[in-house]
């Protein structure tokens, strides 16, 4: 697949696709701290004590997922709207057994599957509108008010969807920080200004979680993600076994419903 098309005045140099080969470790390490995260949370029993596994490893889920779709959205889409559909299909079909899962509050949540889709999109509409700004396609005061419905939609989906304001934001801001990252040149200029642009990514990591444990990992895990994109990329070899697509596609709803299976059963017995 070829590239999302970047700003019509980027170079050629600055559109090269960096290589891919360390999403396919970060699925399977993404499942995996997720699954850990979900099963301490719904299923394992509290007298295990094992909330600290959840509130560690389960951090590293969400960040990963995000960078993840960046990546993908900047690089190895021609389509990221399309990209953010088919994510939004993951959420649809897992809502219901997400829905089941015991909570602290009975107000409807969308799963993170909505956070993921929802801030992809924003990223990537966002870059259209400067893209055409730049070229004189879009004036000036279609770009605020593209902006402000932008800022519009985040205040008001922030209060449904899982992770929240800071959740939303996470994408659009990896995108955003990636992309300079990525293209930074020998030029000191251009690599503090590329730095520069990947500290409201840490920001908003640090605001996610209440402990501090939770926030070191939320953090590292995106600073391994900023880090890729500076160029980390080339050193990750590819992935001995890679995640079968239907297993991707159908884990994070079919683990929901695996769950809710086995709290009603739970509850049947006891």
């Amino acid at each position: 697949m070829t590239s999302y098309p970047l700003p019509r005045t980027a170079s050629a140099a600055d559109t090269a696709r960096p290589s891919s080969a360390w999403t396919g470790w970060g699925q399977w390490l993404a499942l995996a701290t997720m699954t850990l995260d979900h099963l301490t949370r719904y299923v394992l029993p509290e007298a295990w004590s094992l909330d600290w596994a959840g509130s560690s490893l389960g951090r590293i889920a969400f960040p990963l997922f995000a960078a993840m779709v960046a990546w993908h959205g900047l690089f190895n889409t021609r389509n990221p709207l399309r990209y953010a559909r088919r994510i939004l299909v993951i959420g649809l079909v897992a809502q219901l057994p997400f829905m089941l899962m015991p909570r602290a509050s009975d107000a409807l949540l969308l799963n993170v599957c909505f956070t993921l889709a929802a801030g992809l999109a924003w990223g990537a509409g966002l870059r259209e509108l400067l893209a055409r700004y730049r070229t004189g396609e879009l004036e000036s005061r279609w770009l605020a008010l593209g902006g402000l419905a932008s800022l519009t939609a985040w205040a008001l989906l922030g209060h449904w969807v899982e992770y929240g304001h800071e959740g939303l934001l996470l994408v659009p801001l990896l995108m955003l920080a990636m992309y300079h990252l990525h293209r930074a040149g020998e030029p000191l200029a251009e690599r503090l200004a590329a730095a520069a642009l990947a500290l409201p990514v840490l920001v908003v990591a640090g605001q996610m979680n209440a402990s501090d444990l939770a926030k070191s990992f939320t953090v590292a895990t995106c600073v391994a993600a900023l880090w890729l994109a500076a160029g980390a990329h080339r050193l990750a070899p590819a992935v001995p076994r890679a995640m079968p697509r239907r297993l991707w596609l159908a884990w994070y709803p079919g683990h929901f419903a695996l769950i809710a299976l086995w709290l009603w059963l739970a509850g049947g017995l006891g």
